[in-house]
């Protein structure tokens, strides 16, 4: 019963904050304890989504009713800081897709991030605990300033049969920057799927990256930079567990133009094989494009998203799709206070007894660390 009444007290906090997002502290005010040696500071973060979802498994496209929800597509308390000038730390938790059918407010809570990092110099930086995944730029970016509304589907495919937690996974991780920050490397051992005996392989990844111009050294990556920064950005990164392969190239731009608008691209390509380790994985190339433009005055992004999944075995190719999806973001106050619409379609290929659906969904957010 007291763990009951923590979930709730904890999520009656979290509102409280929402509810206070409209007015965030300017970034000079950042909420914070500090003395001679640790800093530490405080921030939350919240996605409040209205969610229309058509069936998709309907007999005839006339029963092809639309399931409505609302939810809390991401509810979070983040902690941050460091301890003197070469060890930092990362803790946030969640409580993601509260509210989803089947309803259920006091469940589901949990620790997203938890990781310490030291930092031996410039070139090596040993991190330890749950993080996310170097196996992908979308893995590694913050989902509060995506291009478009959310992760795409095409990126998550190994989440579960890898027990991953939201592209998360306990290990160990170094990283290291070279040629004035512009390359930049992440490698790690990850826990990865557990037999119930926990004496299979270990998983581990490598992510390397070449920045153009900004160089990126934050833990999560930006999407959009809403025209702040001239970033361009190429990767390429893969890993294992097993059997199991994963590998992923990307290319990233955003490109500030007429003062302070923005042009941002993000183009991805994914390849998972799960082979004898995971069947529920079949061999499949997926690509992700999504695109935006950045209205600085009109404070309006308008984008649009593709991406398709498509299995190399001939027995899978009607478990193809192809999803397209446009939309716009409305920024009040940058990614601190922003509303979100998007309408995605899903397109089952090669004659799957799945029909094409539509998804519309409305997004507020608020954000502040």
């Amino acid at each position: 019963m007291s763990n009951l009444l923590f979930r709730r007290s904890l999520l009656s906090a979290m509102a409280c904050a929402l509810m206070l997002a409209p007015v965030p502290a300017p970034a000079s005010a950042q909420l914070q304890i500090k003395n001679e040696d640790v800093t530490i500071k405080f921030g939350f973060a919240g996605q409040f989504w209205a969610d229309w979802l058509q069936d998709a498994t309907a007999a005839t496209a006339g029963n092809q009713g639309y399931q409505q929800n609302f939810e809390l597509r991401r509810a979070r308390i983040l902690i941050g800081g460091n301890i003197g000038s070469n060890i930092t730390f990362f803790v946030d938790t969640d409580d993601p897709k509260l509210g989803l059918t089947p309803k259920n407010l006091a469940s589901g809570f949990i620790l997203q991030d938890a990781y310490m990092e030291y930092k031996v110099n410039n070139y090596f930086q040993l991190a330890g605990g749950e993080m996310l995944m170097p196996s992908s730029r979308q893995n590694l970016q913050s989902p509060f300033s995506y291009y478009s509304l959310d992760v795409s589907a095409v990126s998550t495919v190994s989440n579960s049969a890898l027990q991953q937690s939201g592209l998360r996974d306990m290990g160990f991780q170094a990283r290291g920057y070279f040629f004035k920050d512009h390359l930049q490397y992440r490698g790690g051992i990850f826990e990865g799927e557990r037999d119930p005996n926990g004496r299979n392989s270990l998983r581990p990844a490598l992510y390397l990256q070449y920045d153009f111009f900004s160089p990126e050294k934050e833990y999560a990556y930006a999407g959009t930079a809403l025209g702040k920064r001239k970033i361009l950005a190429i990767d390429v990164a893969g890993e294992k567990q097993s059997s199991y392969r994963s590998e992923s190239a990307n290319i990233a731009s955003d490109t500030p133009v007429n003062g302070t608008d923005e042009v941002g691209f993000n183009l991805q390509f994914l390849h998972f094989d799960g082979r004898q380790k995971f069947t529920a994985i079949p061999d499949q190339n997926n690509f992700l494009g999504e695109f935006d433009y950045y209205i600085h005055q009109a404070k309006v992004q308008p984008f649009f998203r593709w991406e398709t999944q498509r299995f190399v075995a001939a027995v899978n190719n009607t478990k193809d799709i192809n999803r397209v999806g446009f939309g716009a973001n409305y920024y009040i106050r940058g990614q601190n206070l922003k509303f979100t619409f998007q309408c995605l379609r899903a397109q089952p290929q090669n004659g799957s007894p799945i029909r094409p659906s539509n998804e519309v969904t409305v997004q507020m957010q608020a954000f502040y660390f």
